[in-house]
């Protein structure tokens, strides 16, 4: 049996995400799917518009066969660190033999050249990175920047920037070398995004549109208002956590905790924070004092600049919300791995793959949390405890839901 493996976050799931699956299965071979899919926070920092299990029960009726949950330690990372993250996860299983990514190119070669010249970290990469950055550089576009001009032969430097330029390419090229230092055996297949663009704010004429359209019409309108984008499943589960009130989830649900650990903590305890880096600590604190008002959205407008992302604000906000430090978040640590493999959901054939799993795994498969102990599981059930709390509805039940509800099945 062939085992691709998909690397998501369904925020939520919609009709592009149901083409990615569907091209998984048709470039890999493949006749079962394992996602790996971020908990309750994302990649960029925010917290997803619905809850884990939610977007679970989507993943499974749009193709997946089994769920897999990234521990947030490495969901709430720059792309580097999440690619990793999730990668070894897929590796570690010991039954994905293919990974299949978007990208806005489609150009598999080309990135796997400029991945196999970066696995390596070659000489001057960091110190060229740091000048870009101290020229007034965003991160990802430092590194782009930097990894264009390393291009090997037959990659042009200006194309691989282009190349590089591009959301879905640059996290692509993080997976490509993941898998080449982890020295997996994971064949990598890459489908081209069809569609609206990764960051495109309003809905095309066509049924596909991004997450943050989506996402954007959810929040004016509700669940109905993006019925054309998403699958008839996904609108029932978007209907039900709204009804039941677990949704919207958003930055601003968490404005008043954020804002008083904010105002009450030190410098010098801020500046233990997770990216919180180059005296942003101390911006910070004097942002507060000038806030218009007490809101997530005005902390990270003023904030903001050429340098600092919102993506990269967004993640700093989310570490501070839970007390994640840079210690736990180090690359040494970062570096070891993930500890386990936490299954959030199957169905019959994944239940079959997860039994074969459980033989062939080189971490600890978990479908009972309670069983298990490790530091960055502690992290996750914090996280999601953390986002319960957002909710409009929630209890206890909902806040330990790691402890007490068993993986989705569908």
């Amino acid at each position: 049996m062939k085992v691709v493996g998909v690397i998501v976050e369904y925020n939520p799931l919609h009709n592009g995400h149901v083409y990615h699956l569907s091209e998984a299965r048709r470039l890999s071979g493949a006749d079962t799917v394992v996602a790996v899919m971020s908990g309750p926070f994302l990649q960029r920092g925010e917290p997803a518009i619905v809850g884990k299990r939610a977007r679970t029960e989507m993943a499974l009726h749009a193709g997946a066969d089994l769920v897999l949950e990234l521990p947030v330690a490495y969901a709430v990372q720059p792309a580097e660190w999440f690619a990793f993250g999730a990668v070894s996860l897929l590796h570690h299983t010991g039954v994905v033999d293919s990974l299949c990514f978007g990208s806005e190119s489609g150009d598999l070669d080309s990135l796997q050249r400029i991945a196999r010249v970066l696995a390596v970290e070659p000489a001057g990469l960091r110190e060229d990175i740091a000048r870009r950055l101290r020229e007034g550089a965003s991160y990802p576009a430092a590194y782009a920047g930097a990894a264009a001009a390393l291009a090997p032969g037959g990659v042009d430097a200006g194309d691989a920037a282009a190349l590089l330029g591009q959301p879905n390419n640059s996290l692509g090229l993080h997976y490509l070398i993941a898998l080449e230092r982890l020295g997996s055996a994971i064949q990598p297949f890459t489908a081209a995004r069809t569609g609206a663009a990764y960051h495109e704010a309003t809905p095309g004429p066509g049924a596909i549109a991004s997450a943050t359209a989506v996402r954007r019409l959810l929040m004016a309108d509700g669940p109905e208002a993006a019925a054309p984008y998403v699958p008839a499943a996904t609108l029932a589960i978007l209907q039900r956590e709204w009804q039941e009130r677990r949704a919207p989830v958003h930055w601003e649900r968490f404005a008043q905790p954020l804002l008083h650990i904010a105002a009450t903590r030190r410098a010098s305890e801020l500046a233990q924070i997770a990216e919180v880096t180059e005296g942003l600590e101390h911006r910070l604190t004097r942002t507060l004092a000038q806030l218009p008002d007490p809101s997530v959205e005005a902390l990270l407008s003023a904030l903001k600049t050429r340098r600092y992302t919102r993506t990269k604000l967004q993640r700093m906000l989310a570490h501070l919300l839970l007390n994640h430090t840079k210690a736990e978040c180090s690359p040494e640590k970062l570096g070891e791995g993930p500890g386990y493999l936490r299954v959030l959901g199957f169905n019959a054939q994944g239940q079959g793959i997860l039994k074969h799993m459980k033989k062939t795994a080189a971490l600890p498969v978990l479908l009972k949390p309670s069983t298990f102990v490790h530091n960055q599981l502690e992290l996750d059930v914090q996280a999601q405890a953390a986002y319960a709390l957002a909710c409009e509805h929630t209890d206890t039940r909902l806040m330990y839901s790691d402890y007490y509800e068993p993986p989705v099945r569908l």
